[in-house]
């Protein structure tokens, strides 16, 4: 039969009308019957931190004292890391009616006290049919007192010297008395005979059931009537009583000696380890032929069988001398306590062992010993295992915080400076797990960050190192004080031969085209024109011709769109610039550009500085055909073009010279300046030819009001954005009469002339970005005087 099975048992609860039976919560009082006790056991949280039992009989009502608890084989502990109080009733308890040693009633009062100190009594009663039938000999070693009961047919009982027994049965022939008499053994002692009722005064309970003679003794070392020894290195406390009665010629004598195994255990740096005598010689000595038979071991008043305690890491050594058993810390089975001291994580290991050994004599006489004895380690340091479990490919931190006890709660991490709740985390895209350990009872947490969050700290050297990092604050707490403390980590992740995203510029007829191809850490650069990202919405706006996929990045901008500048403008080609750019999200900080330079064919050009410079190139023969270009000049006669063709001229003047005109409007300054021609006309009444002046182009820029910053504070010309500029051509006639011309707006690619009245402008737009990030060519050509 396995010993360690728990039997069921009918138990009677009742309250006291005090309380009502639906103040009982389920599973707050529960009864066990085990192999030669009654356990009762309740839940500190229904019954606070101080309940206290009863025992209740006919003769009323008994408080279970320490010692009266010791005396009258009651063993009560309050445990606070299982979180219960439980009461371990002996089957030959002093208030417990026995039926032929076969069925077993307890009474008992619980007496429970809330926050409040409220007290509340409830009645327990239990009722236990022996699961085990009883052995001749039984020992029981518990926590506060030693048992041993033996048939009461047998007399005379083997166990002790010849001469000792010589020595008891002459003073039990010389005594008066005819009713039994107790006899305390002692080495160097004489023996003196007393009353049970005397050993009761004395702490020793002596009485006989329906079958069997039963002796209690507590823990008592250095009494007078017990002895500590020592048996192959262990301390042995023994009590030997003789129970002696004297009927007419006939003397019984009983040999009721009991033996318990006082060590408690020590830690060994590796777990606890506990040792007995393998055979107790006290209670063996003289008997024939005596054997160990069986040992078995256990926790929690259970026996294990042997695959479990294996698989638990436990191990039972048996000798010739001694039994050891060892238990590893924190194996399944016992119980860890945590403390916070100086805000080191302490805490210590608690297993309640239970142990059985079964000796065997010659004629199959058996004595059965049984054991109690809680072993707990010193107050140990635990160090905290911190596994970095990232996996780059993954790019996400995976952090393993483990061999946490099931008393510390995780309440808070601070992620770079930055405080999260597990709640509040797993909410943030964040996740935090706890899971258990293999083959423990101990807990871990996982957390789980990916690199793109905005809490990890990501540091880009130029030499291609990309590196993540993240400290980590863990706060922690005990349970149920909630007592906090901290533990530190720190990780990092490194990736290498990690640059900003590379471009290819390609110079077409009319535009510059710019191609990216995607690598996995582009995600972490934004791809900007100026101070603007490159997205679909501003390639559509701008006229860009943007297509994006999984593998590359394709960016053609046409030229004279936004974002161009120029530079070395003359009348047969210009360089026109187009840069593009990745930079940091959060810094803003540029980390590679492409400006790419192509060389256009020129044809009509108008560009408006930031510095206040306009250069020019039109056709001034749209207007009036068979003009000399090099005749021409500004409304400021003095300014004439810096180079001519046979059509086309190039002027670049400053927008406060050569007799430019102002005009201030609610949000825009618009410039304008003329380009006069000499030519020849022929009045119809007059056969002689005459030069006369013309205005044929007009030269427009026009700038935002707000860029203009420093012009009427410092009255010198600075924009953050270049202007845009127009050319306003005059449509030519067929004859010339001294008349004024009509003028009209043309298109730039328009070569056509017009009559009647107005047309569409060429216009060419301005680079609208702000000027940290555009360098907008200077232009320091050779000016007339007077010029800026």
């Amino acid at each position: 039969m396995d010993f360690g099975i728990w039997l069921g048992v009918f138990v009677l609860l009742s309250v006291w009308p005090s309380v009502r039976c639906s103040d009982l919560p389920r599973g707050a009082i529960e009864t066990v019957c085990r192999d030669r006790y009654l356990l009762v056991t309740t839940q500190l949280s229904f019954a606070g931190n101080k309940p206290r039992f009863e025992a209740v009989d006919a003769d009323g009502v008994h408080p279970i004292t320490k010692q009266y608890g010791s005396e009258c084989g009651y063993m009560f502990s309050i445990l606070p890391l299982p979180g219960h109080a439980e009461l371990r009733a002996s089957y030959f308890s002093c208030h417990t009616d026995n039926q032929d040693d076969e069925v077993f009633t307890f009474s008992f009062n619980l007496i429970t006290i809330d926050a409040n100190r409220v007290e509340a009594t409830y009645s327990v009663t239990a009722t236990c049919s022996l699961p085990l039938p009883w052995s001749p000999r039984e020992v029981s070693c518990e926590e506060n007192y030693m048992e041993v009961s033996v048939r009461g047919e047998v007399s005379g009982l083997p166990g002790t010297k010849a001469d000792d027994w010589t020595a008891a049965l002459a003073t039990a022939h010389s005594s008066a008395t005819s009713t039994w008499q107790v006899m305390f053994q002692q080495e160097g002692q004489q023996l003196t005979p007393m009353s049970p009722s005397e050993a009761r005064e004395l702490g020793y309970v002596f009485y006989l059931t329906q079958g069997r003679l039963v002796f209690r003794s507590p823990y008592m070392p250095g009494s007078v009537m017990g002895s500590v020894t020592m048996v192959n290195g262990t301390l042995v406390e023994v009590v030997y009583p003789i129970l002696v009665s004297r009927q007419r010629w006939v003397v019984i004598m009983v040999n009721l000696v009991v033996a318990c195994s006082t060590d408690e255990g020590m830690y060994d740096g590796a777990g606890l380890v506990w040792q007995t005598p393998t055979l107790l010689s006290p209670l063996v000595s003289g008997l024939s032929g005596l054997e160990s038979f069986k040992i078995s071991m256990g926790v929690d008043g259970q026996l294990l069988d042997e695959p479990i305690t294996a698989e638990r890491g436990y191990s039972l050594d048996i000798s010739d001398t001694t039994v050891q058993i060892s238990i590893p810390f924190n194996a399944a089975g016992g119980y860890r306590k945590s403390f916070v001291m100086g805000n080191m994580y302490h805490e210590f290991y608690v297993v309640r062992l239970y142990y059985e050994h079964i000796f065997m004599d010659d004629s199959g006489v058996e004595t059965r010993l049984r054991l109690h004895r809680p072993m707990n380690t010193p107050l140990l340091i635990q160090h905290l295992s911190i596994i970095n479990q990232t996996v780059l490919e993954d790019r996400v931190f995976t952090v393993y915080l483990g061999n946490l006890s099931y008393d510390v709660d995780l309440v808070v991490v601070k992620l770079n400076g930055h405080d999260f709740t597990i709640l509040e985390a797993n909410k943030s895209g964040l996740v935090i797990t706890m899971v258990p350990q293999p083959n423990s009872t101990l807990h871990a947490y996982i957390l789980r960050v990916p690199f793109e969050d905005a809490v990890v700290h990501k540091l880009y050297s130029p030499e291609g190192l990309l590196q993540f990092s993240l400290d980590i604050n863990y706060t922690l707490v005990i349970l149920p004080q909630e007592e906090p403390f901290y533990y530190l980590a720190s990780v990092v992740a490194q990736f290498n031969d990690v640059f900003p995203p590379v471009f290819k510029g390609i110079c077409n007829e009319k535009s510059i085209s710019f191609q990216m191809d995607h690598k996995p850490f582009d995600y972490l650069w934004e791809v900007g024109v100026g101070p603007y990202i490159l997205t679909t919405n501003l390639a559509a706006k701008r006229g860009y011709i943007m297509q994006n996929d999984s593998k590359s990045l394709t960016l053609e901008v046409p030229l004279f769109s936004v974002g161009y500048t120029y530079k070395d403008i003359n009348l047969k080609q210009f360089y026109g610039s187009f840069e593009i750019h990745s930079r940091l999200p959060k810094t803003l900080e540029v980390k590679s550009s492409l400006a790419k330079a192509c060389l256009f064919q020129t044809t009509e050009v108008i560009v408006c500085s930031t510095e206040g410079v306009v250069t020019v190139v039109t056709d001034v023969t749209l207007a009036i055909p068979g003009a000399e270009p090099n005749g021409t000049f500004l409304l400021d006669s003095t300014c004439r073009p810096q180079e001519t063709d046979d059509t086309r001229v190039l002027f670049s003047f400053g927008l406060h010279t050569c007799g430019t005109r102002v005009q201030v409007h609610h949000q825009h300054v618009t410039y304008e300046n003329d380009i006069n021609v000499e030519h020849k006309s022929q009045s119809v009444n007059a056969p002689v030819k005459s030069r006369d002046t013309a205005s044929v182009v007009t030269v427009r820029c026009v700038y935002p009001l707000s860029d203009l910053y420093k012009l009427f504070a410092y009255w010198r010309f600075e924009a953050d954005s270049p202007g845009v500029g127009t050319i306003l051509t005059r449509v030519p006639v067929k004859t010339f009469p001294p008349t004024t011309l009509t003028t009209t707006r043309r298109p730039l690619t328009s070569t056509t002339t017009s009559n009647t009245g107005l047309s569409p402008g060429r216009q060419m737009p301005g680079i609208n970005p702000r000027a940290k990030y555009v360098k907008v060519f200077s232009w320091q050509m050779n000016q007339p005087k007077g010029t800026t």
